[in-house]
């Protein structure tokens, strides 16, 4: 990429992140924006620094209790969306592919009732630090990944997952330990 581009990158970047910061989106020390969208409740959200989010991020809160939290040294790559009504955790030097869908929520469902009816469902998800979260994966609430865990790509994780663990699959289940 040539150096102009790079600078326009930057400069649109650091407008980004003063115009989120304007809003209260909490971020501490320098960060990557690209294109991403905070609709709301700006104030839930922390970004430590060197987090980068990559184009097409949507970071969704539902209500104003609703928190998202990303660590330093962060990548959230394009098109992921987070949605919280609760709250969001994501560890320190986590990588998240592209076209993920983390949630804390879901709605209750009972017979002869509208979808939208349904209470709201709420537990609190936890990625931990080092993971590796591959593409299309979908992360539901209550769940907590351990440390340096790796989820591959497509998974629906369900239930926690431990530290230091391959998990795969729908649900996604461990395979084998990380290889040291």
């Amino acid at each position: 990429m040539d150096m102009i581009a790079r600078l326009c990158l930057g400069l649109a970047s650091r407008g980004r992140a003063l115009f989120y910061r304007m809003r209260g989106v909490q971020i501490r020390g320098h960060v990557s924006l690209r294109s991403i969208e905070i609709p709301r409740y700006h104030a839930g959200v922390t970004l430590e620094a060197e987090v980068a989010l990559d184009r097409g991020v949507v970071l969704l809160l539902t209500g104003e209790g609703a928190r998202i939290s990303i660590g330093p040294r962060c990548y959230i790559n394009r098109q992921t969306m987070f949605d919280a009504s609760g709250e969001i955790t994501v560890g320190a030097e986590t990588m998240i592919g592209p076209f993920c869908y983390i949630t804390d929520h879901d709605h209750g469902a009972r017979s002869g009732q509208r979808p939208s009816e349904g209470e709201l469902i709420t537990a609190p998800t936890r990625l931990g630090a080092r993971c590796w979260i591959g593409a299309h994966v979908t992360v539901l609430k209550g769940v907590s990944i351990g440390d340096g865990s790796v989820v591959g790509a497509g998974s629906v994780v369900t239930k926690s997952i431990p530290a230091g663990v391959i998990a795969v699959g729908n649900p996604a289940r461990v395979l084998k330990q990380v290889p040291a």
